[in-house]
């Protein structure tokens, strides 16, 4: 988090400007004096800055943060202040020298006769600092405040390392004074060390003497005449030579020439990690991270006899040790700190590109080294202490832009610093890394608690002792139990294998080896749990072992184990072991050689003379023997089956034995593998056996996955949202059931009785169980009885998975799979997890700066091929013409110079304006979407949000329907009924911190805004030529309608332009535009847009007969608004929307209601949505008679022009479109009831309806409204009206031929006359009509009227073919 007042935008630097950045000054214009260490000294002024206050707030945060994603709001906080602080250090000519920890040391370095000057130019600065940023008030109320301690005098610089890797320490007494006075200080207070009061001009200075603590407490500076500081200063800047000499930038560092010196100089005090993505190109913004990561921090205390370059050297060698140790272990030496007694080692295990799945245990086995190295010499060393803890940390720089630092801020850095001064002497670790090292306990002690200061929960501390070997056996365990409510999934050939593999082994009586291979998590261990359970039935005696990674490293220990389990004395007492063991071997083994087990299983028989003249190798060989022996006489009284788990930790001589062993006796062994260790010499030779298969274990199928997350949540249906979730899981059975506790862990799920009958109810919070139940899935748990009772579950309204954080379990596995691919593709991907599953390449570079196409194909290539991304599946139709055309052709040529100004000028955007078009081979999606979550959960919160906002800007231009749809919005007009909602205000509405915002949030926070009224599509409001032409050939009956459809039909050629030719793509719209661009203004925090765009995508899914997705996204738009009911107005969250689209999404609503049957809830959404709209429909008998006389006679009578200005007119349009939904639900919904009253009403809709189809003057909404008439009074039996309304139909239908809502009307009245051909008997016409009515719905994609269409064929063609 890098921050920048002067410019909107971050500057370009070359790559040597961008190292500088990184690196003081000091260490910039410094000239190489030989080999390490160098020691140097020189005279300056140090000025400490110490941030009280930031340990208490990270343990609140940890103590108070809803989920460890909050944890970068730390560094949010603490970056911004301290960058200010930065900033006013360089406008005085200062030099930051590291920001370590909540500490800054800054560094004036000139001649010992100008230090004078130089303390009042440095004790202005501090004053300044106190004045302006002294304190910070933070949103958490853990204030921030400032302790700043001076010195002056002689300072020694020292660079330790090698030609890899270099790092810059400044010690001496001067140094240590300027640490005692930040500690001598209270918050908001400024100490001079005494040196530094006896250097400088003390007449200028007001001060309070600090006698015992030899110091002095600065007060104010006198402003005596003729004592001008402006002067002053100038005078000072010549003692400083690096002074900034233009305004563009902070340090003359920035603006050095590129040369290959001063590179290799620069690189050789950068991480490595962080070089690799400064040479890729990635911004600066870009390189911060959060994350997981192991700390080990390292505490020497040296003599106090040591001199200089004597302790030099000492750190010279403790630095290239540690480094080779961590480095070796896979984590990174981070920095190296003095302090009073010595210095201290900061190492990460973690660091972007470095994560590996076990480096909680390599950070232990590298601290214990490095421990045991440093007290080897306790001459040199007088105290080492190690602390090591995991925990979310920000990984990222801090800063100013001109100056700024690559660190790790965190509660558990903190707590690392900590556990240093409460247990010295030790190698200590927090209950994390104990927990996740998964090394014996053995190995660890617990330690008592100490108190730490501003750590109010520490948790166990345990202190490592190194690798023992424990005197004892393992244990006989398998990794899993079988669970009997859970029966195996997909597993059947598996079990087929060991079931052959048994058979082969009783007939042949030869050994037999299954070894299941598969990835973490694929259920190898429940499988095991399976076969001992089957096994153990049919009367074999089983021998069941788990190994572990530790377990690799001791010889001979699988088959110990075995063996001790074998002879029944692993869990007999140790007095009892002896008895037992020699009552197995009496009458196999000859007595005078059961002292050969004595070492090996913990007994003490006596050493005979015969055991006591072999040698090792023959006493080892005799064991075997033995062991064999006994297993062999074992398995002639029952069949002997070796289960062992995790095989691959097995040792090499254990293989050895159990490759002679399944050669020569009739055993079984089941083994498990994982795949990305390499197996020893022997293990390889033992599968090379032909009495040994491999069995590799694939992933569980998608029903498979979705029926076992149904056990893991007692339910026997989840939602679709849930299901779309769980593609995450990649079919790995351990990852389901992972999310789904974590899902029920946080609380997010709501359970309904399914076998529950409830009556209708008038609550919109009711439809969600009620959806879920007609989709449910034949997914019933294995144990249910009869009268048992059964569930479903429903995500909660106030949920959004896309941002549910993951597990630390899943998000570390998932990030140590993205650090093993290279800075170029961990970019694209993170970039790509922002736009979401699926994402167009045009948007990607969009987000990608600096790279071109061929670069980015070049990675994409490289990422299909390791199925880190894929094409989405081939199997769907794929478009011959572009699917993503914007709103308006004309209106792109227009505005091309003010978008550009809008969007900085973007090159993909432009281009993608250009073509207009997304060709559908340029649309991939995550291979493993686990990846994808993870990568998303890596930026930080701030950098996040300007992401996604680019997001929403650059696809807001494509939020509309398709090229053969004529564009527009799904909810006809919808832009023009909406107002834009722009803030007045110049802040961003989104940004967390308007305070201290964020510069790229700031410039494009006024991007994001509803459509706006002038990005119109083409309406056309007169009849062309050829539209006049073709209506002036009026239809009067049903064979001269057929005769001229038929007739347009066999017109598809391009010149005709007919929309028949162009198949609709707004599926795809909703699920590459609407859908992504609703999640992302939910995540910036644009709810008034996300609403909108969640009614497009709602009426774009009702478009597409698509109920459930409708419902879906209404919810989502219903949580928006507060609570879940649509009819009370909210106290809390209310989204402010204009009344169009309060009745919008109450129609809307009715709409899947009735869908749904929820009768009574429709009607009461429809007439709500008609008060709104201005169109009330009565409630009584007498209001419908009253209603049904204005309409038959004054309404006609009122009609009025319309408007002359367009937009309003469209605003009306709007509103008369909404009304005519409205009004053809109620008069459906009433004409479900059989009554007097329900007539009435229905009668009055559709008179209301036609009313308001004429003023619309829109003849496809005619047309479609007369035949919804026709099929009232058809289901009302009168006969004249109905064939009346059909004809009027017919005749409107002329000019429905050149709009794709007009084709739909179409649609709608062959399939109106279909069926009543069918009624009146005339089956041959019935089955023309069909036919033809089923080519459009084709052709349109509509799903629910085709199927009307077949239904009605169906019927015609059976009786046809009857009769």
């Amino acid at each position: 988090m890098v921050t920048g007042r002067r410019d909107a935008k971050l500057p370009v630097w070359p790559v040597e400007a961008r190292l500088a950045a990184l690196l003081p000054d000091l260490l910039v214009f410094r000239k190489p004096r030989g080999s390490e260490p160098e020691l140097a000294t020189a005279q300056g002024v140090l000025l400490g800055v110490h941030v009280t206050g930031f340990t208490a707030l990270m343990d609140r945060f940890s103590l108070t943060c809803k989920s460890e994603r909050d944890m970068d709001k730390l560094a949010h906080i603490f970056s911004y202040y301290i960058s200010d602080i930065v900033e006013h250090v360089l406008c005085f000519g200062g030099d930051i020298l590291n920001i370590t920890g909540n500490m800054l040391l800054a560094l004036w370095r000139v001649e010992q006769n100008q230090l004078s000057d130089i303390i009042t130019l440095v004790a202005k600065c501090s004053l300044e600092i106190q004045e302006k940023f002294g304190i910070y008030h933070t949103r958490e109320g853990q204030d921030l405040q400032l302790k700043i301690g001076l010195s002056a005098g002689r300072i020694s610089q020292v660079i330790v390392g090698d030609e890899r890797q270099q790092y810059l320490l400044v010690i001496g007494r001067d140094v240590d004074d300027v640490r005692l006075a930040q500690r001598l200080a209270q918050a908001n207070e400024i100490v001079l060390s005494w040196n530094c009061w006896m250097l400088c001009e003390q007449y200028m200075f007001e001060v309070e003497i600090m006698r015992e603590d030899e110091a002095v407490k600065l007060r104010d500076m006198r402003i005596i005449d003729p004592f001008d500081f402006d002067e002053h200063f100038d005078k000072c800047l010549d003692y400083l030579p690096h002074y900034r000499t233009s305004a563009e930038t902070l340090r003359t560092a920035l603006e050095l020439d590129p040369h290959s010196d001063l590179d290799q100089k620069l690189r050789k005090h950068i991480m490595k990690n962080l070089l690799k993505k400064i040479d890729e190109g990635q911004p600066v913004e870009y390189v911060s991270e959060f994350r997981t990561v192991t700390l080990v921090l390292v505490s020497l205390e040296f003599h106090k006899t040591a001199w200089m370059l004597h302790l030099c050297h000492l750190i010279q060698e403790s630095a290239l040790y540690i480094s080779t140790v961590i480095e070796k272990g896979g984590g990174q030496l981070s920095r190296i700190f003095m302090f009073e007694k010595g210095c201290m080692f900061l190492c990460v295990f973690g660091l972007p590109g470095d994560k590996k799945p076990d480096e909680c245990a390599h950070a232990l086995e590298s601290s214990f080294s490095i421990f045991s190295f440093c007290w080897e010499n306790p001459a040199k060393t007088k105290l080492v202490s190690i602390s090591i803890t995991n925990g979310p940390v920000f990984c990222g720089v801090v800063g100013a832009v001109a100056r700024h630092e690559y660190t790790v801020i965190g509660p558990k850095v903190s707590l690392a610093a900590r556990m240093i001064t409460a247990y010295p002497g030790l190698v200590s670790c927090d209950e994390i890394t104990y927990l996740r090292s998964m090394l014996p306990a053995y190995n660890f002690k617990k330690l008592p608690e100490k108190m730490m200061k501003n750590i109010s929960n520490p948790g166990k501390i345990y202190e490592y002792l190194g690798h023992r070997r424990c005197i004892m056996f393992g244990k006989r365990h398998l990794a899993r139990k079988r669970n009997k409510n859970r029966p195996l999934l997909d597993r059947e050939k598996e079990l087929e294998a060991f079931q052959m593999a048994q058979q082969r082994c009783l007939h042949q009586k030869k050994g037999q080896a299954v070894l299941y291979e598969g990835g973490k998590g694929y259920g190898k261990s429940q499988l095991l749990a399976e076969i001992n359970f089957l096994t153990q039935k049919e009367g074999h005696r089983v021998l069941p072992l788990m190994l572990k990674e530790a377990d690799s490293k001791q010889c001979f220990y699988a088959i110990q184990t075995l063996m001790a389990i074998f002879f029944e004395i692993d869990t007999c007492p140790a007095y009892y072991r002896q008895e037992c063991l020699q009552r197995h071997l009496r009458g196999i083994v000859e007595e005078q050689l059961h002292c050969l087990f004595n070492d090996l299983l913990f007994v003490k028989f006596p050493l005979s003379f015969k055991v006591s003249h072999m040698d090792d190798v023959a006493r080892q060989k005799k064991v075997k023997a033995c062991f064999i022996k006994v297993l062999q006489e074992a398995a002639r009284e029952t069949p002997l089956i070796f289960l062992i788990d995790e095989a691959q930790y097995m040792d090499a001589a254990s293989w050895e034995f159990l490759e002679t062993l399944l050669s020569s006796m009739p055993i079984i062994m089941v083994m498990t593998l994982t795949p990305i260790f390499t197996l020893c010499g022997w293990a390889q030779h033992f599968l090379q056996s032909p009495q040994a298969i491999l069995m590799p274990i694939t992933k569980l199928a998608t029903t498979s996955l979705l029926r076992m997350a149904c056990w893991e949540l007692g339910v026997v249906s989840i939602p679709q949202e849930l299901q779309i979730y769980l593609h995450r899981c990649f079919g790995n059975p351990l990852y389901c059931e992972v999310l789904c506790q974590d899902l029920l862990s946080k609380d997010m799920l709501l359970f309904h009785d399914l076998q529950k009958e409830e009556e209708e109810n008038s609550k919109w919070e009711t439809l969600s169980a009620n959806a879920m139940k007609s989709i449910m899935y034949s997914m019933f748990p294995a144990n249910s009885e009869e009268g048992q009772e059964l569930y479903v579950c429903t995500v909660k309204d106030d949920v959004n998975l896309d941002t549910v954080l993951l597990p630390p379990f899943l998000k570390e596995i998932a990030v140590s799979q993205l650090d093993q691919l290279s800075p170029e593709e961990q970019l694209l991907v993170k970039c790509a997890a922002i736009i979401g599953h699926s994402f167009h390449i045009d948007l990607l570079q969009h987000l990608l700066p600096g790279w071109d196409k061929n670069k980015l194909l070049q990675v994409l290539r490289a990422l299909v091929d390791i199925h880190v991304l894929c094409w989405p599946d081939k199997s769907q139709e794929l478009p011959a013409e572009p699917i993503l055309v914007p709103s308006s052709i004309d209106i792109i040529d227009e505005t091309k110079e003010k978008k550009t100004k809008l969007d900085g000028g973007s090159a993909s955007l432009l281009r993608l304006k250009e073509e207009l078009s997304l060709p559908q081979t340029e649309v991939l999606e995550f291979g493993v979407p686990l990846l994808r979550a993870a990568a998303w959960e890596l930026w930080p919160k701030e950098q996040q949000i300007a992401l996604h906002l680019e997001c929403a800007c650059f696809l807001q231009v494509l939020a509309c329907r398709c090229g053969s749809c004529h564009g527009g919005d799904f909810v006809p007009f919808h832009r023009f009924a909406v107002c834009s909602t722009k803030n007045s205000k110049g802040t961003s509405r989104f940004c967390p911190y308007r305070d201290t915002g964020s510069v790229l949030t700031q410039v494009i926070t006024e991007k994001l805004q509803l459509p706006s009224p002038q990005d119109s599509f083409p309406f056309q409001m007169k009849p062309s030529r050829t539209q006049e032409a073709f209506s002036s050939e009026c239809c009067r009956t049903e064979e001269e309608f057929l005769d001229q459809v038929k007739r347009k039909l066999a017109q598809t050629s391009p010149e005709k332009d007919l929309l028949t030719t162009k198949p609709c793509h707004c599926k795809d719209i909703l699920k590459l535009v609407l859908s992504p661009l609703t999640q992302h203004c939910l995540v910036i925090g644009e709810t008034t847009c996300a609403f909108y765009y969640l009614l497009e995508a709602a009426a774009a899914s009702l478009d597409l007969s698509d109920n459930y997705m409708a419902f879906f996204y209404l919810r989502k738009a219903s949580s928006l608004l507060g609570q879940p009911s649509a009819f009370s107005f909210l106290k809390k969250h209310k989204v402010k929307i204009c009344q169009f689209e309060e009745a919008t999404f109450c129609r809307l609503l009715s709409e899947v209601c009735f869908n749904m049957g929820h009768i009574t809830l429709a009607k009461k959404l429809a007439r709500k949505a008609l008060r709104l709209l201005k169109r009330n429909f009565p409630w009584t008998w007498f209001g419908v008679l009253f209603q049904t006389f204005l309409e038959k006679y004054w309404h006609p009578c009122t009609l009025s022009q319309p408007p002359n200005n367009p937009s309003e007119n469209k605003k009306n349009l709007a509103v008369l479109q909404q009304q005519l939904h409205c009004l053809s639900l109620l008069w459906q919904l009433y004409n479900l009831e059989a009554t007097a009253s329900s007539y009435r009403f229905a009668c009055l809709a559709t008179l209301m309806q036609k009313n308001s189809a004429e003023e619309f003057a829109n003849e496809a909404q005619v047309v479609s409204t007369y035949v919804e008439l026709s099929q009232f009074s058809q289901s009302m039996g009168i006969k004249d009206k109905w064939l009346h309304c059909e004809q009027m139909a017919i005749q409107k239908s002329s000019l429905c031929w050149f709009s794709r809502e007009g084709l739909l009307a179409t649609a709608q009245l062959m399939q109106a006359l279909a069926y009543t051909k069918l009624c009146l008997g005339h089956l041959d016409f019935s089955i023309k009509l069909g036919f033809q009515a089923r080519e459009i719905c084709r052709h349109l994609k509509k799903p629910a009227l085709e199927n009307l269409v077949l239904s009605v064929l169906f019927r015609s063609a059976f009786l046809k073919k009857k009769y």
